[in-house]
């Protein structure tokens, strides 16, 4: 254990307690430090220390956001740890470190039948229905700004992200601003059998258009499965929310979600093979293109 986590650890203990007899690193993604902590009796945490730039400069907001948020979805059917301690500017910790509780369950990045989208689009159905009343969180950001907007090297296909990025140069659709996860994939929910039994990670958290969180867990599934899933996902959604929206809305938020990883998808692609997945970098890339031709498909040939 570093000198970091041992300081962390040595705050744990003063706020929660207990006496801790063991961490283990828990995989899958790749922001922040995330330790499982075991205390003397038995009792098990989950502690997330921010020690990775540029999420440990913008630490305070992003961890009080998650605290605040795991205390709203308390009262809901959601299943989201409680916050135990929080320290955002790492005074006392050392590096800004939230203290969660443990959640039973696996990460199942291996999957994409029809029973785990469907159950997938359920959960996200159930997110985006709660209602936080006056206390909303804040406006949705964008992550495809104009820094963004560049050809990757790695293009097969340049002329599909030049009409990508014309996309982005629309206004953007009018939309029913809604209670979002902002960062649900397959990566941030736990499993325990057939049934979601944990969605952590709520620190990206806002309000703003259900489409872009649905982009955003088709992009992943399509990273990881290939585009018939992310389409499927896609669908199962609708069908339970009530309503397809209109083609260029779905365009919209779908294009914005699949810039947002440029210019390398690669950085996502590392957590995958911690957990045991054979996914190399490159056909991550051929997959986000791919999603992208699929989602371009309905205006553009490909060029």
């Amino acid at each position: 254990m570093g000198t970091v986590e041992t300081a962390a650890i040595r705050w744990v203990e003063s706020v929660w307690r207990r006496r801790i007899t063991a961490t283990r690193p828990l995989t899958g993604g790749w922001t922040s430090t995330v330790l499982r902590l075991t205390a003397a009796d038995g009792g098990d945490a989950v502690l997330r220390l921010m020690t990775k730039e540029p999420w440990r400069r913008h630490a305070a907001g992003l961890l009080t956001r998650e605290a605040n948020v795991q205390e709203q979805l308390g009262r809901s059917s959601i299943p989201v740890p409680r916050s135990l301690a929080l320290d955002p500017s790492g005074a006392e910790a050392g590096v800004p470190a939230h203290l969660m509780s443990y959640l039973p369950g696996q990460l199942r990045l291996d999957r994409a039948s029809d029973q785990v989208i469907g159950t997938l689009a359920d959960l996200l159905v159930a997110v985006h229905r709660f209602d936080p009343g006056p206390a909303k969180p804040r406006d949705f950001q964008s992550w495809a700004g104009p820094d963004k907007r560049v050809v990757p090297r790695w293009a097969r296909w340049p002329g599909l992200w030049e009409w990508a990025f014309d996309e982005l140069d629309q206004p953007a659709p009018a939309h029913v601003g809604t209670f979002l996860h902002r960062d649900f994939h397959l990566g941030n929910v736990l499993w325990t059998g057939e049934r979601i039994s944990g969605v952590v990670d709520w620190v990206e958290t806002s309000w703003g258009p259900a489409h872009l969180d649905v982009a955003h867990a088709a992009t992943y599934l399509a990273m990881l499965h290939g585009a018939a899933p992310a389409a499927a996902f896609t669908d199962a959604y609708c069908r339970r929310a009530g309503g397809r929206p209109a083609d260029d809305e779905l365009r919209y938020w779908n294009v914005l979600d699949i810039v947002g990883y440029l210019p390398d998808p690669a950085k996502v692609v590392q957590p995958w093979r911690d957990r045991g997945l054979t996914i190399g970098d490159d056909l991550a890339r051929i997959r986000l293109e791919q999603r992208l031709e699929a989602v371009l498909a309905h205006t553009i040939r490909r060029p």
